[in-house]
């Protein structure tokens, strides 16, 4: 399914790489340079990051009015949950999107598809967007890799978020075998999936928005072409002078499609 690409979504998670110090320093470059950017301004280009956890009341002040996102979230409301914070109280604090199911979440703290789909109908209970990661483990053809990412979203979703429900839901596709590999998946391979995927998907999530993370980086939004909606970036944005050189190109890339 072609669209014509009059938007472009652009996030990142900074994972547990920064010190608390860190994280704020960067969140003001960041903040600046989204200030800069007129793609940014005129809501072209829309930016968000999950930082650690420590950080997310200052990072949601610094960053405001962009979106601040947590980097995960309890499958349930409240309760005895020792180290566990709830989605009530993230959004109470401003936090608007919270990233769910990513690969390391996965697969170092066994996260079955029953909790990942509890943390999005709890996400989605409090007005907030799931980022939800879903991916194939191993590389294989575009139409079974298709498949597993409709699977993971119906099997996140289907409970919580009626079909033809219009709510806005972000998937991250990141093949698990691209997170943190040399070079983001293949082009052609990425198209073909998420072409499959996103006309499948678009039928039932109405308000469904596709992002490809996976080693992306400069030239990947270029490559994709009208594939997906936005890039889930990884440690290339460290450096907030690379966020900065993506939002110039996905700029360019809205110049096109409107000119």
């Amino acid at each position: 399914m072609s669209t014509v690409r009059s938007h472009v979504v652009l996030g990142t998670s900074l994972k547990m790489y920064f010190s608390h110090a860190r994280t704020l320093a960067w969140a003001k470059d960041v903040a600046a340079i989204l200030a800069a950017a007129p793609a940014v301004a005129d809501g072209r280009v829309e930016f968000f990051v999950a930082p650690s956890f420590p950080a997310l009341p200052e990072a949601v002040r610094i960053l405001a009015p962009h979106p601040v996102a947590a980097q995960d979230v309890a499958a349930a409301e409240t309760g005895a949950f020792t180290g566990e914070v709830s989605a009530g109280e993230l959004a109470e604090i401003g936090v608007r999107l919270v990233e769910i199911g990513h690969a390391e979440r996965r697969r170092l703290f066994r996260e079955t598809d029953a909790e990942i789909a509890a943390k999005c109908a709890v996400v989605l209970g409090q007005g907030m967007t799931p980022v939800l990661c879903v991916g194939e483990p191993e590389a294989g053809d575009p139409s079974t890799a298709a498949d597993v990412v409709v699977d993971q979203v119906d099997a996140a979703l289907s409970a919580a978020l009626p079909a033809t429900t219009p709510r806005r839901v972000i998937v991250a596709y990141e093949p698990h075998w691209a997170i943190g590999a040399a070079e983001p998946a293949p082009a052609a391979y990425v198209q073909e999936t998420c072409g499959i995927a996103r006309e499948r998907l678009l039928q039932r999530y109405p308000g469904l928005t596709l992002l490809y993370g996976g080693s992306a980086g400069p030239g990947t939004l270029t490559a994709l072409g009208d594939a997906v909606d936005g890039l889930f970036l990884g440690r290339f944005v460290h450096d907030p002078r690379n966020l900065a050189a993506v939002i110039d190109e996905a700029s360019a890339l809205l110049d096109c499609f409107t000119h």
